[in-house]
């Protein structure tokens, strides 16, 4: 009876042991991401298109998704058909407000492409990123506002991510 009690709390030990360890490696391969694109940023940019926010990326990787953000929507489209999507152009001009923030463009999600969580899977959006706290969040939507550009402009908790697969 003893062997099994000791059996037991080996086992229960192995096992809490390696969902930590599982806990602490999910953790780990949260990507950090490159806001202002104005700053010099460790990418390898081979992987991003120049509307993608883009994050640092391991060097091997199946589906990496970045640590959460907040993101002021600027626009979005709604398409079911996925045909819709923001140009390079009209993001450039958004992208010259906000030169320390960028301004990215979401684009249906296919492998080897970035995506953005909290999206509905119709809907298109162009946002600027808006840092890791509410509070710097609600500074960004502060400015967006004062342009008096994007009507309806607000604010999402989101994860960008990226399909190696």
């Amino acid at each position: 009876m003893l062997l099994f009690i000791m059996t037991v709390i080996l086992v229960t030990s192995l096992v809490a042991g390696v969902d930590a360890q599982q806990r602490r490696s999910a953790t780990n391969r949260r990507s950090v991401i490159c806001g202002d694109p104005m700053a010099r940023c460790p990418v390898n940019s081979d992987w991003f298109q120049p509307y993608d926010l883009q994050f640092k990326l391991p060097e091997r990787f199946g589906i990496i998704e970045t640590q959460p953000f907040y993101a002021v929507i600027l626009k979005s489209l709604s398409d079911p058909n996925c045909n819709a999507n923001f140009s390079e152009e009209e993001r450039q001009d958004a992208q010259r407000l906000f030169p320390h923030r960028k301004v990215f463009a979401s684009k249906c999600g296919e492998p080897g492409t970035v995506y953005y969580t909290s999206i509905a899977h119709d809907h298109q959006i162009m946002a600027v990123y808006a840092g890791e706290t509410m509070a710097e969040a609600q500074r960004v939507l502060n400015e967006v506002k004062a342009t008096g550009r994007f009507n309806g402009a607000n604010i999402r908790r989101m994860r960008a991510g990226f399909n190696g697969t």
